[in-house]
């Protein structure tokens, strides 16, 4: 059963409104107007009974029931005209809304509803709040697809990996010592880090894990990312430097900045050859706070540095089968920077002169719970 459209019962409820007002105009007067022409005739000292009466009556009622008439048809006229002309603008504005809402639930999140029908400040958030809608929701999907084309692209080194030592395994060219499980383990670690970085970096732009600032120290932070660090750097051969103001007090979620600095100071690290150092430095700049990570290493190429945050980005590609990472550390940088209100850079003169990376945070830091992100 096909229902009336808004408009239409729109303009329906507006016309019976405009005949009922004039229906009852005409009931008021017919019971009004009688008893005030006869009191008027007797303060003119006028007969009721009388001809002049009659005459100065039947005058009246000739010359108001037309007059009325056709000034209540007009009256109807024009509030039906207008009436209809609304109903038509609603109309019309309600169906692009209702039909942008069928685009978006069928997968076309590049629909946009215009507020042109200047129907008010509600109709043009509602509008607005659609496309946000979409924006959002076309967002979310360009990432999924653009994760599980790069997923599938990071996981097929470490299956191919896994799977060719598995065969030789299997055919006996290889036995099960102690080079083949290192080999195998570093594979399924790296799948293992992999779907953890995924699954990071997710949570972090769509804002499904909240930020929760609290009162730290840039002092507190650093000691805790070193400390985290160090056996590594250790392993690596590397001299890891500390430069730091330890009293800047910030508002931040030391979890997540501890995240940060650890991704900064892992990245640098796999970029920096044995015998080559990395220096962590922080300042007070303003009314924030900058965080520099410099190392002695690879050093990024000028065409690279622009796109060293993106996700499963590499301006090495051979470097992912050697150096375990995910692809996705720097890109988890970026976006919890942003989520605190940050900014995040990375500069180089490009191959063999090293890298920096610099953060710098608001010492306010964001409220609590905010993970705004566009990324």
């Amino acid at each position: 059963m096909n229902r009336a459209g808004f408009g239409t019962r729109l303009f329906l409820a507006s016309s019976l409104v405009v005949i009922g007002c004039v229906a009852t105009a005409a009931v008021v007067s017919v019971l009004i107007a009688p008893g005030l022409f006869h009191e008027h005739l007797q303060q003119a000292g006028i007969e009721e009974d009388s001809g002049l009466a009659a005459h100065i009556e039947m005058a009246f009622r000739g010359t108001l029931v037309p007059a009325w008439g056709i000034a209540a048809l007009v009256a109807v006229l024009i509030a039906l005209a207008v009436s209809w002309w609304l109903a038509r603008r609603v109309d019309r504005s309600v169906g692009a809304l209702a039909e942008s809402a069928g685009d978006i639930a069928r997968g076309r999140y590049d629909t946009r509803v215009d507020d042109d029908a200047g129907l008010g400040r509600e109709f043009a958030d509602l509008a607005d709040a659609v496309n946000e809608l979409a924006r959002r929701l076309g967002e979310t999907e360009s990432t999924r697809r653009r994760m599980l084309a790069d997923l599938g692209h990071e996981m097929r080194t470490p299956i191919a990996t896994i799977n060719s030592h598995l065969e030789a395994l299997e055919d006996g060219v290889r036995t099960a010592d102690v080079d083949t499980i290192r080999v195998l383990r570093a594979g399924s670690q790296r799948l293992a880090r992999l779907a953890e970085d995924i699954n990071a970096v997710s949570r972090v732009q769509e804002g499904l894990d909240p930020i929760r600032p609290e009162r730290t120290t840039t002092g507190a932070l650093v000691t805790a990312a070193v400390t985290a660090a160090s056996a590594a750097y250790r392993d690596a051969g590397l001299d890891l430097q500390v430069d730091t103001d330890p009293d800047i007090v910030l508002t931040v979620d030391p979890a997540r900045i501890g995240q940060v600095l650890g991704n900064l100071l892992d990245n640098a690290r796999r970029h920096t050859p044995r015998g080559g150092s990395v220096t962590l430095r922080t300042v007070r700049a303003g009314d924030g706070v900058v965080v520099t990570v410099s190392d002695s290493g690879e050093g990024i190429d000028p065409e690279h540095l622009p796109h060293v945050f993106d996700r499963f980005y590499r301006a090495d590609t051979a470097r992912s089968s050697r150096d375990g990472g995910s692809g996705i550390g720097l890109t988890i940088v970026a976006a919890l920077v942003q989520a605190h209100g940050g900014t995040v850079s990375a500069a180089s003169a490009g191959r063999g002169t090293g890298a920096v990376f610099t953060v710098t945070l608001p010492t306010a830091g964001p409220s609590e719970g905010s993970a705004n992100l566009d990324a």
